[in-house]
């Protein structure tokens, strides 16, 4: 994904071919560790191909896409009591020592 976001605003300053340089430029201001393999891959799959219309293309995959469970329990939607009870939790009380403390606080 690093690689897809320095592309596209390597492309968005201007530059509509970018190669692996300016790419590695971009990762490298913001200390990201430029893997060869995964940044000529990128490149060779947007090389030749309008960014737009990729968005375009990608946003109408995207309007397919559920976006709610389409099995949701109609118990949950409904608020029906649960036929499980829950138990309350006992909290534990942890006895202090002075020797955790080490004899002085971090503000003294």
């Amino acid at each position: 994904m690093r690689y897809v976001a320095a592309y596209l605003l390597a492309v968005l300053a201007g530059n509509q071919s970018p190669d692996a340089s300016s790419l590695e430029k971009i990762l490298n201001s913001v200390g990201v560790k430029v893997e060869q393999a995964n940044l000529t891959k990128v490149i060779d799959e947007l090389k030749g191909k309008s960014i737009e219309d990729l968005i375009k293309e990608g946003t109408s995959k995207l309007a397919t896409v559920p976006s709610a469970p389409a099995g949701a329990p109609a118990s949950a939607a409904s608020g029906a009591p649960s036929a499980k009870k829950e138990e309350p939790k006992k909290e534990e009380k942890k006895e202090e020592s002075e020797d955790e403390d080490m004899g002085f606080g971090l503000f003294d």
